[in-house]
């Protein structure tokens, strides 16, 4: 496996897609890990007018130092898990950036200078039991693939945060997920 040329200096984040994908339930679960990290944290968000199907996206910074500004300027990490949030943020990575997609939605573009990762998050889930789950399948892929935050801590968020009727079924995605970063 490659080594990501990730730092927590500061580490700029966005996680986009669809309303209803919870994607703004990742950057909470995120930015609350890693503040169990010791890490600085900011976490921000916004969505279309609908609840469901509109644009929605959370943005994380994570730094070892205070976080003077507090608004995501040039990524460094973007998760997209629809085809037009891939298309409309690929553009905000920085050099040597790293993309993680969901392949069950999005055709990624030929782009040289950055690191490009698909996994079908959407198809997994489904295999879990509904599309429900296809964010926390990419949260366990960007935790295993980034390194960061610690597994043990965004576990620890997870049966925190999720309703307990749901925990073991969150947890097997999560697991699926990481398991899949893990062999990247």
């Amino acid at each position: 496996m490659e080594l990501l040329p990730i730092t927590v200096q500061r580490t700029e984040i966005r996680f986009a897609g669809s309303g209803g994908q919870g994607l703004i339930k990742l950057g909470i679960i995120l930015a609350e890990a890693a503040m169990l990290d010791g890490k600085n944290v900011v976490q921000t968000q916004s969505y279309g007018a609908e609840a469901r199907g509109g644009a929605s996206r959370s943005d994380v910074i994570l730094s070892d130092d205070q976080i003077d500004f507090p608004s995501v300027t040039s990524l460094d990490v973007l998760l997209a898990m629809n085809q037009e949030s891939y298309d409309k943020y690929i553009g905000l990575l920085k050099p040597h950036g790293i993309v993680i997609f969901d392949s069950s939605n999005v055709k990624p573009a030929l782009i040289g200078g950055i690191y490009q990762y698909g996994a079908p998050f959407t198809k997994i889930a489904l295999e879990l039991g509904g599309k429900i789950y296809a964010n926390i399948v990419a949260l366990g892929y960007f935790v295993a693939l980034t390194k960061l935050v610690s597994k043990e801590n965004v576990l620890k968020v997870l049966r925190k945060r999720l309703p307990k009727d749901s925990i073991s079924k969150n947890l097997e995605a999560f697991e699926r997920g990481y398991r899949l970063g893990c062999t990247r």
